[in-house]
């Protein structure tokens, strides 16, 4: 069974789709996650668990400012291409500390900007009760990040203040590999979703 037709099986819950995933090579997992549409990464946030992801699962092993790559596909009303994206993440050079820092990659960066970001858990945000983990566009990295990464902009600045600007992301646990967030707009959602998937 494939995994759009898992996601909307109203009888498949969360522990299915991630013992598919789990199973499968890193180009098995993206090739089926890289083809949801709009609809099935809605149904697949409804049915991921809000409570199930740590921070640290997007890193896992990772050392200090030590490159993480996400691939990613968003359901933004653009062509398919454009769609296709990455979140690099890694943890800062500070001993002990429980965020990430990260920036978007993928083929409009060189022209709406890099869209840093922090990651931290949601404790004391109004969105608790949604997620454990956000993704934070109201905060850039105040400290060095992996080398070779764009330069560090605020996102009021330039034309990725029309994407990131007042913005975060609630990303739920799919599997050990994939996650899947969904976009809020001054905390309010957007109705946009995305899928992750980590190479390693």
């Amino acid at each position: 069974m494939r995994l759009a037709e898992i996601i909307t099986d109203p009888d498949a819950g969360i522990d299915a789709i991630a013992e598919l995933l789990d199973g499968l090579d890193g180009a098995g997992r993206w090739d089926q996650v890289g083809r949801l549409d709009r609809s099935q990464q809605r149904a697949l946030y409804l049915k991921a668990t809000p409570d199930a992801l740590r921070v640290s699962d997007l890193v896992p092993g990772a050392g200090l400012r030590v490159e993480v790559i996400h691939d990613g596909l968003n359901t933004l009303s653009l062509p398919p291409p454009l769609r296709r994206f990455q979140k690099r993440f890694c943890r800062p050079d500070e001993a002990g500390s429980t965020r990430l820092f990260g920036y978007n990659e993928g083929p409009t960066r060189r022209l709406l900007g890099p869209g840093y970001f922090v990651v931290t858990d949601t404790d004391g945000s109004p969105l608790r009760g949604q997620s454990t983990v956000m993704v934070d566009y109201y905060r850039v990295p105040d400290g060095p990040v992996v080398d070779g990464w764009p330069t560090v902009v605020p996102n009021t600045q330039g034309l990725q203040r029309h994407v990131y600007r007042e913005t975060r992301d609630l990303l739920r646990r799919v599997s050990a590999h994939v996650s899947v967030g969904a976009a809020y707009k001054r905390d309010e959602p957007m109705d946009h979703y995305f899928v992750l998937c980590r190479r390693t």
